[in-house]
């Protein structure tokens, strides 16, 4: 009933499995991705122009939550849309080039978001927890970082191509990836590198950056309390909240990959489900829709700025004494000792 269907081209000869999963199972996944496409090109588009729009809202440290925006939505553009036709058609009909690409782009875009939240954890831990002496992030600063990620992902996501693992259809053959499931030391070599620099790096600094930040927050609310003042529990409870949301994120998206990579490398001979070998990428594919909604949707004065956008200044939240706030971001506004009321 089911056969391989070769795509005859000129220039290539590729052949895609589009049998592997039920027809109806494609159509979801194409109904599903749509809905993620939706969401997340306005979500990341709409940060964009509010940060773009309000002088107050280009800092240091959105400098790195509006790069994380754009690298989401050239991931979009040229991973989740692509799947949704894909899906549709039940097979990955572009050819073999066009694989290559798409999955290069989504490595690549995945990657520079995923550092980028990563430095933007390090720079929230620079404001919070150093000393007054301590380099403080500047807008040369912040802009060199950028160079940095860009640069360092590049190099992650051009290595495939000249060799080192390789890039091609992945589970259900509808999207292109990492090859994941190539059993060969090239491969085994590139992911425990890909494993480290990209998931336990990342996560280490992540986890000692909010977890340093979480504590100073209550060394100062204690501080406080035993001086006689009063402090505010909602909005440590609410920073606490803020930052496992952060770490939840990143895990859901970032988790599937490094558990998928250490069974093949660990169980070489073990058999994966296509579905199963699908997921990590529509993990990833997930984060440019709460990416957005966790690191600025939840600021309230970026809440503000969109409202005011989106109402074309019809609705206006701020009050006078906001107006004259100017706040990198809530988890560093939480920390400021100006935010506790002295009893």
């Amino acid at each position: 009933m089911y056969t391989n269907i070769t795509i005859s081209d000129p220039t290539e000869n590729f052949t895609a499995k589009p049998t592997i999963f039920p027809r109806s199972g494609y159509g979801i996944l194409s109904f599903l991705m749509f809905l993620n496409a939706i969401f997340s090109i306005f979500n990341n588009i709409l940060v964009i122009f509010v940060t773009l729009k309000y002088p107050q809202l280009r800092n240091p440290i959105n400098i790195f939550i509006l790069n994380v925006s754009f690298s989401d939505l050239l991931m979009t553009l040229c991973g989740t849309s692509i799947v949704v036709s894909t899906n549709y058609h039940g097979y990955f009909y572009l050819g073999e080039k066009f694989c290559v690409f798409q999955g290069f782009a989504v490595n690549y875009f995945g990657i520079v978001s995923l550092w980028s939240l990563t430095m933007l954890a390090y720079e929230r831990y620079n404001v919070v927890c150093e000393p007054v002496g301590a380099l403080k992030l500047s807008n040369r600063r912040g802009y060199q970082g950028l160079a940095f990620i860009w640069l360092f992902c590049l190099v992650w996501a051009i290595a495939p191509l000249f060799g080192w693992s390789s890039y091609g259809p992945e589970g259900v053959q509808t999207s292109c990836s990492i090859g994941w499931e190539e059993r060969s030391w090239s491969n085994y070599t590139y992911l425990i590198s890909y494993f480290l620099t990209c998931f336990i790096i990342p996560v280490t600094i992540i986890g000692f950056s909010y977890g340093s930040i979480l504590l100073s927050l209550h060394k100062l609310n204690r501080k406080i309390e035993d001086q006689g003042g009063k402090t505010n529990r909602e909005e440590e409870l609410r920073v606490v909240l803020m930052v496992l949301f952060m770490v939840i994120a990143f895990l859901v998206c970032w988790l599937p990959y490094t558990v998928f990579a250490l069974i093949v490398i660990m169980k070489p001979t073990l058999y994966i489900p296509p579905l199963a070998a699908t997921l990590p990428t529509y993990f990833a594919k997930t984060s440019p829709v709460y990416n957005p909604i966790i690191y600025l949707f939840l600021n309230r004065q970026f809440r503000i700025c969109a409202v005011e956008l989106l109402t074309c200044s019809h609705i206006d939240l701020s009050t006078p004494e906001e107006e004259t706030i100017s706040m990198v971001g809530p988890v560093e506004t939480a920390l400021k000792p100006n935010q506790v009321a002295p009893a």
